[in-house]
């Protein structure tokens, strides 16, 4: 059967991986590896483990991991620069830091805030923490993203990176039944100049892109 990578909708796929669970497929011209989609969660399986989740604004620990992204993000914006929080899960906490520093904020969660009509408006800066991962269909919504952006606005991404096959088999992040996208340097790369971003990595397991 002919898979089709949900990023490029390229037919150039290969296996990659294979464990007990799942198979997974690399993408020959972006590099994007991904889980088959017959292999899926359906929705109220994926709703149930995220449900499990139990991040806070009000848990400090949760707020110095997310400052991977907001440090290097927040030093990027103009004063009063206007935000999207895209998968803003069940504890909304990014939204919450950016708006403490001034930056007016809109969220958006297809489980927990399926307000569609912040998905209409423009931003100076999107971000999506531990999202890109769980995309069913990232070539579109990423590209809608971007369509958002004001010239010049940010689009500001964590997720943990594919290093190498052999990292890959004895990753932990490939254990969650929810994770079926996962990106590399390559693709962050073939994803930037696709759609004429420029590309920075302050962080192992973040991207910032910035529209022209």
């Amino acid at each position: 059967m002919m898979l089709i990578c949900p990023l490029c909708a390229s037919v150039d796929t290969a296996p990659f991986h294979r464990d007990a669970r799942r198979d997974y497929q690399r993408c020959g011209r972006c590099a994007l590896v991904f889980v088959p989609p017959a292999q899926r969660l359906d929705a109220a399986a994926e709703r149930a483990v995220y449900d499990q989740h139990e991040n806070s604004p009000d848990d400090p620990g949760y707020r110095r991991f997310l400052t991977r992204m907001y440090d290097p993000l927040r030093e990027r914006l103009a004063p009063g620069a206007r935000g999207l929080d895209f998968g803003a899960g069940p504890g909304p906490t990014l939204s919450v830091m950016f708006e403490e520093a001034g930056h007016p904020m809109a969220i958006y969660d297809p489980f927990y805030a399926p307000d569609a009509s912040v998905l209409e408006g423009r931003y100076d800066f999107i971000t999506a923490t531990e999202v890109v991962e769980h995309l069913f269909s990232p070539g579109e919504e990423l590209e809608r993203l971007v369509e958002r952006l004001e010239p010049g606005g940010w689009l500001g991404l964590m997720t943990k990176r594919v290093t190498s096959p052999e990292a890959f088999a004895g990753w932990h992040y490939i254990l969650d039944p929810t994770h079926v996208c996962f990106f590399s340097e390559a693709t962050f790369t073939w994803f930037a100049r696709r759609h004429d971003l420029e590309l920075h990595f302050p962080a192992s397991d973040v991207v910032l892109l910035q529209r022209g």
